[in-house]
């Protein structure tokens, strides 16, 4: 019978700690799978008087994270410290040495992934990171192996479970923003600082890893365009359910025109696609591929349980591959293709306007929509929100220029356009906003899914 293959763990917080305790209490199933034993030998942490509900000898902890990687005894790295910094020296270290690597640093993944996939890929060894992207869920397997030979035309997911958290809460408990933030940290969805969630840069990152993968291209997540949920109001919910829509977070990569649009962003989707019932802090990804069609992958996107899982499935595959000398799918080479800008993109947009309720107003926005070739789809005049003045009477919510230029008169105007192209649709935005019956252009959101 081989000896264990020999792992060394840097890090050991949630998804560390979640990752050696599978090891241990599914020690049978890993061997049966690997071939194989598997054991953590040593593991590197920032803080050794710290407890940790993992069984592993004490005497196998360290603090220095270098020696593990170079130590001659440890066989395969995996890496749950996160961060890019030293993560990246030591994993590149470790597939110098010619050790398997597995991680579920996405930040790094986004950043670094291509120089770290040509390292591994001279180094003859595997750098599987399935745990960088949506948790637990099975995604860059099926897009590196089982969907290679087919050419994706689009990924479009929920790949942040904090956000679908709040837009779920605003939606279904008609809460604000803050307060399902609020109720989101409380539960521990959310960060005490989380606006790596809220302003959309985790699922960057996601998007950046998913279209490098998809696409075959170096996408860097500088490039990714992205937009945060905080600006969504209780307003925006409301009209949306009205239209038969809902509002999500979206991390979407497709191929336009010859190049790639990467970008993240809330948008509104018909209640009947797949993505509208992804409800609480559950991740979904829809992928359209040339010849499989409309697929859609569900689950846990985040937590030290689904993401030990998907880190788990890596380390049996990368353990196999070293035993029999062998080396898993690779990324392949990466190409440069042209990233598109956000105002070359297309797609329906929603608007919401306060204008003066008189004859003509219609006329004159419709006007400065066709002017820039944007067509109205639909629209519905509503009357304004009010809410009770301490003093008996009525206001509407809104700051002293805009009541400068408006009137207790005022109309909401909601509009939902065909598809356009971004660049028209800010222009259009320009033009409305000098329009002396057009008080407030509020919210802008794009519309995914029906002309698509």
């Amino acid at each position: 019978m081989r000896a264990p293959v020999r792992v060394g763990l840097l890090g050991c917080g949630n998804v560390g700690s979640a990752l050696a305790r599978l090891v241990d209490e599914h020690a049978d199933l890993i061997t049966a799978r690997a071939g194989v034993g598997i054991e953590i030998t040593r593991v590197a942490v920032r803080d050794l008087s710290k407890a940790r509900d993992v069984k592993v000898p004490s005497d196998r902890f360290t603090d220095d994270a270098a020696s593990l990687v170079r130590d001659p005894d440890i066989d395969v790295v995996v890496e749950t410290m996160g961060g890019v910094d030293p993560a990246r020296a030591l994993i590149t270290d470790a597939l110098r040495a010619g050790k398997p690597v597995i991680t579920a640093n996405k930040e790094l993944i986004a950043r670094h992934g291509p120089e770290l996939f040509t390292t591994a890929a001279e180094a003859g060894v595997d750098l599987l990171f399935e745990a960088s992207v949506a948790g637990g869920i099975p995604l860059m397997r099926p897009l590196r192996e089982s969907l290679a030979g087919d050419r994706i035309h689009r990924v479009m997911g929920i790949v942040n479970g904090t956000t679908n958290f709040i837009l779920t809460r605003m939606s279904e408990d008609r809460m604000s923003f803050v307060d399902a933030l609020a109720e989101a940290q409380r539960l521990g969805y959310a960060e005490p600082d989380p606006t790596a969630d809220v302003e959309g840069a985790d699922a960057a990152s996601k998007a950046a890893i998913i279209a490098t993968i998809a696409f075959g291209a170096r996408v860097a997540v500088d490039g990714v365009y992205r937009e945060g949920i905080a600006g969504i109001t209780e307003d925006d919910i409301d009209s949306a359910a009205s239209l038969g829509y809902a509002v999500k977070l979206l991390a979407v990569a497709e191929e336009l025109d010859g190049g790639i649009s990467v970008r993240v962003h809330p948008a509104m989707i018909p209640v009947h696609h797949p993505l509208a019932s992804v409800r609480d802090a559950f991740n979904a990804v829809f992928i359209e591929g040339e010849a499989v069609g409309e697929l859609m992958l569900y689950g846990r996107g985040a937590g030290g349980g689904p993401t030990a899982t998907a880190l788990s499935g890596d380390l049996i595959d990368a353990v196999k591959n070293l035993v029999s000398g062998a080396k898993g799918a690779t990324i392949g080479e990466l190409v440069d293709r042209p990233m598109l800008e956000i105002a070359e993109t297309e797609s329906q947009f929603y608007l919401l306007m306060e204008v003066a309720d008189q004859p003509g107003v219609l006329a004159a926005i419709a006007s400065e929509f066709g002017e820039h070739g944007v067509s109205i789809k639909s629209m519905e005049q509503r009357g304004m929100p009010q809410s009770s003045d301490p003093e008996g009477g009525v206001r509407v919510s809104r700051s002293a220029s805009e009541r400068a230029k408006g009137s207790d008169d005022d109309a909401r105007l909601v509009f939902v356009t065909h598809r356009a192209r971004e660049s028209a649709l800010s222009a259009t935005l320009d033009s409305l906003r000098s329009v002396d019956s057009v008080h407030r252009v509020g919210s802008v959101l794009r519309v995914l899914g029906d002309e698509d």
